[in-house]
């Protein structure tokens, strides 16, 4: 089992940039592949960007390619997700979420394992 904590939300002017980071327990983070998506309210949770176990291998929402980098530090149990050029629209609450899969997978519901999720506010 992996339990997941998500941090380094929070306020940003439209054009910022912020960093999250999901810090994953137990030594078996290295067989997951790893995904951030977001929710916004009323909204229904998408995809924002996923990394395979070794890091060798991403995968982006066309609404952040070019502005997100999504990467992980297996030693240190960690994926990070670097936003840059933000819009109000990429305002939403980011999780984190862990699967033993071997290749991508877009939908939430293929992924076992998620973090509390932290809030990103862009202010326009």
């Amino acid at each position: 089992q992996v339990q997941l904590a998500e941090s380094g939300g929070g306020l940003v002017q439209a054009g910022g940039s912020l960093t999250l980071s999901c810090a994953a327990s137990g030594r078996t983070f290295k067989d997951h592949y790893m995904a951030w998506f977001r929710q916004a309210p009323g909204k229904e949770r998408e995809f924002v960007a996923a990394i395979s176990r070794n890091g060798a291998s991403t995968t982006y929402a066309d609404s952040v390619k070019g502005r997100f980098t999504i990467s992980r530090d297996n030693p240190k149990n960690t994926v990070y997700l670097q936003m840059g050029s933000l819009k109000p629209e990429d305002t939403a609450v980011y999780y984190c979420a862990a699967d033993r899969r071997w290749t991508v997978a877009t939908r939430s519901s293929e992924y076992d394992y998620w973090g509390q999720g932290t809030q990103v506010t862009v202010s326009s």
